[in-house]
């Protein structure tokens, strides 16, 4: 990891505590996975101001470029769940790829679970969105 943790804006770590604590009501097996995860990385995790976030940090609103190490990439924008679109390459960030990276930096690779197992994916680009948050937004 570019920063040695994951990275969150404040009041962005707070909009995820809330999201995470309704999301463990979902039975989906994979997102409880991912969440849990999240979770644990967020113990970690490195709080900012606003003015003192990371421009290649991946956040609310950020449109992140992924490449697998298996040649294939991916561009989707990271959205609270109420503007989730996936035909528009909008992804929440409560599915299992939307927590997978969000603190993270361009450059960091991640291990992403398949069904076809494990591969590498790497942050090629990272590009920031509006970073305002309401809370109609949320839900």
């Amino acid at each position: 990891m570019k920063y040695g943790n994951l990275v969150i804006e404040k009041k962005e770590y707070v909009l995820l505590k809330k999201l995470m604590n309704l999301s463990r009501y979902y039975k989906d097996v994979t997102l409880g996975k991912s969440i849990k995860k999240l979770n644990s990385e967020m113990e970690s995790a490195k709080i900012c101001d606003e003015k003192d976030m990371p421009k290649d940090v991946i956040r609310f609103n950020s449109t992140i470029t992924i490449v697998s190490e298996k040649g294939w990439n991916k561009e989707f924008t990271l959205v609270t769940p109420a503007e989730s679109d996936v035909k528009h390459g909008r992804i929440s960030l409560l599915t299992p790829m939307g927590s997978a990276v969000i603190g993270y930096a361009e450059g960091d690779t991640i291990v992403w679970e398949f069904p076809s197992g494990e591969q590498n994916l790497t942050i090629e680009k990272v590009e920031q969105g509006n970073q305002k948050l309401n809370a109609s937004m949320v839900l």
